[in-house]
């Protein structure tokens, strides 16, 4: 498998000016823990991650930094500090350095770096701009539909089947949050994450179910969202 085999396409993102707090808003909305900062070719600029909120004066979260550590800390490195818990755009706060990956890039590579950077979630890019994002979560659930299954490269078949459903569902709007996700396997298709309805949960079903090559469907989404748990 590769991350085009199940990344999240349907990427929520953000633009430099966006607010602080309408980041913040878009995170609990959206039930995701970062967001991608892109220009308006879609070219990744920085990612803003709840870390990047922890901290802030207005939540009174700031955390006062030891006199030593400011005795040892020069002039820029205190500023940029500044700069990071007091800033009100996202090109003020956001990590510029992103770690991102393509399309065929394999899950195992993925989970590597996932793994050695200590990160939870890498952006897919496509000729530098954002096609999609690979989550622990997705990762989990590449795991889970290939379990029982042969190990081998998923065929073109499989990704066409994903990418129309995926389209499909997208024209239709049904899902207005980012926790969905797809992955077929040699035909099955599982659907993952949660929905605000029995309605909704049907209807992806049934979208699944009348794409050409789908031979049988598993239902794994849930009814509540992960962070009615504290997630």
């Amino acid at each position: 498998m590769q991350a085009k085999d199940i990344m999240t396409t349907n990427v929520v993102t953000a633009t430099s000016e966006s607010c602080v707090d309408e980041i913040a808003a878009l995170l609990l909305k959206r039930n995701i823990s970062a967001v991608p900062v892109v220009d308006a070719e879609g070219r990744i600029l920085g990612i803003v991650s709840e870390g990047d909120l922890m901290h802030r004066p207005e939540s009174e979260t700031e955390r006062p930094r030891s006199w030593w550590l400011r005795l040892m800390a020069d002039s820029e490195e205190s500023a940029a500090a500044y700069t990071k818990s007091h800033g009100r755009r996202a090109d003020e706060i956001m990590t510029r350095k992103v770690i991102t990956v393509t399309e065929d890039t394999p899950v195992g590579e993925i989970a590597q770096i996932l793994e050695e950077r200590r990160i939870k979630r890498v952006p897919v890019v496509r000729d530098g701009k954002l096609v999609g994002i690979v989550s622990r979560a997705n990762l989990l659930h590449g795991l889970v539909a290939r379990k029982d299954r042969v190990a081998e490269p998923s065929s073109a078949d499989d990704r066409s089947i994903r990418e129309q459903i995926l389209a499909h569902i997208d024209d239709q709007g049904w899902v207005s949050h980012g926790g969905l996700n797809v992955i077929v396997s040699d035909g099955v298709v599982e659907l993952w994450g949660w929905v605000e309805s029995d309605q909704e949960r049907k209807a992806l079903i049934v979208a699944a179910e009348n794409v050409a090559g789908v031979r049988a469907v598993e239902d794994h989404l849930g009814s509540v969202p992960p962070w009615a748990w504290g997630a």
